[in-house]
């Protein structure tokens, strides 16, 4: 295997986040391979998070400081203001003096591979001269999200000229190749643990792992399980975010407080899991949702409601978990009360979960890359 420099950068590498981790992941697989690997962020995070004591890779930002928001997008009189004018220039000098360092970090290999972490980074990546560096770029959301953002302008501007377009279930890169995106492939992403042994499937807990944001729904997840009404069950939220005041309040109102459980963020995602008899996803949106891998992973069955190829590509309904129509929250709450009911079918589910996710343990999602990049070169 011949040793490769490898250049994965993102917008915002270190915030806590899916997308974030995978480069993470990557990063660290791709180094302990033997590969020269950087991993790189644009701007800052407003709350670092550190996904590895000991990484085998480099890491840099480009930026000194968080940049203030688009000039575009500002008001006409804040775009005519002196002061704000000044400030402009100011960001744009920052802007170029970013593109430069990161330019000078490519000219000094002679070859080697840019994985763009985003549209977003491909978008701010096209100024800089990287001309003897091949380009993929990634996506790590559906084709009906990009479809429903700029994402997809952005993906059919930037990466028809890349060398490859990865996508993360067949059925997303399907519709983008409908897109003339012929160069688009499937690469799902890694499980970034070990999973150890399964889940015992005895604790009466549903849970729910990931940020507390607005487009997670877990208002819908609270409606559910107090509709499901097991006394003697809990809810367990993993992760933190701006909406644990909201999601507390709700437990409140409906007499369920005391059997809600928020635990804030975890270092041990395995053991969070293994803690669990059911995972419960109820987000508006997800491409192909790193909880639903890792819950597999240590066999726990899943509910989620169907949202994309991805999910259904995780989730096979009726074998590994159960698959509710978008936003059927009394539906959703039904497939909680089976499971919650009857453990030999958690057991059976949880199982089968287990070996359906199994091909993505990092080693042979590492595999599968080195695939394409020889590809590439070739």
């Amino acid at each position: 295997m011949s040793r490769r420099n490898l250049f994965l950068v993102g917008i915002d590498v270190d915030s806590l986040g899916g997308s974030q981790r995978v480069l993470h992941t990557l990063a660290q697989g791709f180094a302990e391979r033997g590969h020269r690997v950087e991993l790189i962020g644009i701007r800052p995070s407003p709350e670092p998070h550190t996904y590895l004591a000991r990484p085998a890779y480099r890491h840099a930002t480009l930026y000194r400081s968080l940049p203030p928001p688009p000039w575009e997008a500002r008001s006409l009189r804040e775009r005519l203001d002196p002061v704000r004018l000044c400030a402009a220039r100011a960001e744009r000098r920052e802007r170029d003096r970013a593109r430069a360092r990161l330019a000078r970090r490519f000219a000094a290999v002679p070859h080697g591979l840019v994985l763009m972490g985003s549209p977003w980074a491909a978008d701010w990546l096209e100024p800089v001269a990287r001309p003897h560096l091949k380009g993929i770029g990634q996506y790590h959301e559906s084709f009906l999200q990009a479809c429903n953002s700029e994402n997809l302008r952005l993906i059919l501007r930037h990466y028809p000229a890349l060398e490859k377009s990865v996508f993360l279930s067949e059925a997303d890169a399907a519709e983008f190749r409908r897109q003339r995106l012929p160069n688009a492939a499937v690469l799902p992403n890694p499980l970034p643990f070990t999973p150890g042994p399964p889940a015992a499937l005895e604790a009466r807990r549903v849970g729910a792992v990931g940020r507390l944001d607005p487009v997670k729904r877990l208002d819908r997840l609270i409606d559910a399980f107090a509709t499901a009404g097991l006394s003697d069950w809990e809810l367990h939220f993993f992760g933190d975010g701006p909406l644990e005041g909201e999601l507390r309040a709700q437990a409140v109102r409906l007499g369920i407080a005391e059997r809600v459980r928020f635990r804030g963020t975890v270092r041990d995602v395995a053991a969070a899991y293994r803690e669990l008899s059911v995972l419960a996803l109820t987000s508006e949106r997800e491409g192909r949702p790193m909880a639903l891998v890792e819950a597999s992973a240590v066999g726990v069955p899943c509910v989620s409601f169907d949202l994309s190829g991805g999910v259904r590509e995780l989730v096979a309904h009726g074998e590994t978990g159960v698959l509710v129509p978008p936003g059927d929250v009394c539906r959703f709450a039904a497939a909680l009360e089976r499971l919650m009911t009857d453990g030999a079918l958690r057991r059976r589910y949880g199982a089968a979960a287990r070996e359906r996710v199994a091909p993505l343990a990092l080693p042979e999602v590492l595999d599968r890359w080195e695939e394409l990049f020889e590809e590439i070169e070739r």
